[in-house]
């Protein structure tokens, strides 16, 4: 063996097995095929796959939008609720006072956040109820301008029937301000 040979020489190197298999140029980077790059039609073909895959991710985000408003919405209205009959509860213990004409629950959606001054604390126990912190926002509601009270519906004792937003005091049940269709079929104005 020659000292060349023995060091692979490029002249007299043989090429190399690859699991019993000869490695040859396939073309793509060496002397043979130069070329470089993508072709035309390899570029369109990868275009169009973006563009499926952009079709169909779409709608997806959007229903994915919609399920995040529509779990928000139920999680809002249960607070409200609960923050009601937290209220009712509080007066029918004597806890928070009631004029006769009051059928107990808050006048306004906007009392539930305001500290209320409890009648007959011990000592040593708060003397304040606070229900809320923050009023939540209907997440269906357009307007970001109005107050958090105003982007739901209020249903009221003063109010004629079961009347909506008919201007009643003591607010005893809340529902979205939104019209529109759940994923579920149900509207929003009914949940």
């Amino acid at each position: 063996m020659t000292r060349n040979a023995s060091l692979g020489h490029p002249a007299t190197r043989r090429p190399r097995r690859v699991h019993g298999l000869q490695r040859r140029g396939t073309g793509r980077g060496t002397r043979r095929g130069t070329r470089r790059g993508f072709t035309l039609l390899e570029l369109v073909v990868a275009l169009a796959l973006v563009g499926v895959l952009a079709l169909v991710a779409l709608p997806l985000a959007e229903v994915t939008s919609t399920r995040v408003k529509e779990a928000e919405l139920k999680r809002s209205l249960r607070v409200i609720r609960g923050a009601l009959d937290q209220y009712k509860a509080a007066v029918d213990a004597g806890q928070l006072p009631r004029a006769a004409s009051e059928s107990g629950y808050p006048p306004t959606l906007e009392v539930l956040t305001r500290p209320l001054a409890v009648q007959g604390a011990a000592e040593g126990e708060p003397g304040v109820l606070v229900l809320l912190r923050q009023l939540p926002r209907d997440p269906f509601a357009t307007d970001r301008r109005l107050a958090a009270a105003a982007t739901w519906r209020t249903r009221a004792y003063g109010s004629a029937g079961d009347a909506w937003d008919a201007g009643g005091r003591d607010v005893f049940d809340v529902a979205s301000s939104s019209n529109a269709v759940a994923l579920d079929g149900s509207r929003y104005e009914q949940w």
